[in-house]
């Protein structure tokens, strides 16, 4: 149902790190009525509320961009006092006018013309989820830069201190750097390789305990969400997979279907028939590090689980190529893991509420 048919007002947002604009679309005209800017902050969404209620004084809802980073501020404040949300994805940037007063009305016109309209990502467990998978990505990332810095290092170190440190993985490099000695008479080149070796070798072992800090933390959250450990039971399916399902699905009523979570992971082929002609190309939108995790999961499968590998067999034998059942199958782990998370939460809503 389209929002005309329920508000009389759209108010459409964006937002800015310090300023969020604010537009009035009246829906049974289409015409802009009021704008505003406001500061991002307590006091000015509480102004922007007060705003809205003498401009929009009927049924109205918030169209807001942003609603994860710059708008989350005020997506929260607005959920808390009742009021109906919905997110707006970011507009194509083109060739015509572009300020932020026009955009706020881009993102009410946006709003009023869709069919479907998405609520804005839920905070608490899942925002916990969230923040803790993106500080491991960064952690691993300069943890790996750290570890390629070690090995450089190693390849241009004299001969007899390369030697001791070549043919060995990086644990044991670790080790055997920690131990280096530096006589006082050793020369200046000896010196300052041994010490950028231990600085390295140091910075390596910090953030391999940041890692191990994060994924304790990650399995602790996973266990309070309803849909954890029922992740966690299926096959080829870890705690970090299971952490980014959660987190692009975010909360019951967001994903309308499992065809919506599949597009969203960007796993559902995109019809480009024409005419006569009918076929289908790759989705390379979406969530990719939902399209990640989906990958992570059809390859372990492929690798190691009866029913995949036999599925796979099947497949081949009907003239499919490997990465085409590779697809095929992250299509059929979208529908199947969403039903999981869905049936896990409905459960404990309806556990809660008995």
């Amino acid at each position: 149902m389209k929002l005309a048919e329920q508000y009389a007002y759209v108010i459409g947002g964006d937002p800015d790190r310090d300023t969020v604009d604010l537009a009035v679309l009246d829906t049974r005209t289409g015409a802009t009525t009021a704008h505003t800017v406001g500061s991002a902050d307590g006091a000015g969404y509480a102004a922007m509320f007060t705003w809205a209620k003498e401009h929009a004084p009927g049924r109205r809802v918030w169209a807001l961009e942003g609603t994860g980073s710059f708008a989350a501020g005020l997506a929260t404040f607005l959920a808390e006092a009742g009021e109906d949300v919905v997110e707006v994805g970011g507009a194509k940037r083109g060739r015509g006018a572009k300020n932020d007063k026009i955009d706020a009305v881009r993102a009410a016109r946006t709003a009023l013309g869709r069919d479907q309209q998405a609520n804005p990502r839920a905070r608490g467990l899942r925002e916990a989820l969230r923040v803790v998978l993106t500080t491991r990505h960064a952690v691993l990332v300069s943890r790996t830069k750290a570890i390629n810095e070690l090995k450089s290092l190693v390849v241009v170190a004299p001969e007899y201190l390369r030697a001791g440190l070549r043919g060995h993985n990086i644990a044991r490099q670790l080790g055997i750097v920690e131990q280096l000695p530096t006589a006082l008479d050793a020369t200046v080149e000896h010196r300052t390789t041994v010490l950028a070796l231990r600085s390295v070798a140091a910075r390596i072992r910090f953030l391999s305990g940041q890692v191990d800090e994060l994924d304790a933390e990650l399995a602790a959250l996973l266990a309070q969400h309803p849909a954890g450990p029922a992740l966690l039971a299926e096959p080829g399916v870890g705690p970090v997979v299971a952490a980014q399902l959660l987190v692009s699905w975010s909360h019951h009523g967001r994903v309308r279907s499992e065809a919506a979570f599949a597009a969203l992971a960007g796993a559902a082929p995109l019809e480009v028939s024409s005419g006569q002609r009918t076929r289908h190309r790759l989705n390379r939108g979406g969530d990719r590090a939902l399209n990640r995790a989906l990958h992570t999961v059809a390859v372990t499968r492929l690798r190691c689980h009866p029913e995949s590998r036999a599925y796979e067999a099947k497949r081949t034998a009907q003239g499919k190529t490997h990465r085409d059942v590779r697809r095929s199958l992250k299509r059929a782990l979208a529908r199947r893991l969403y039903r999981r998370i869905e049936a896990a939460t409905r459960t404990t809503e309806l556990s809660a509420s008995s």
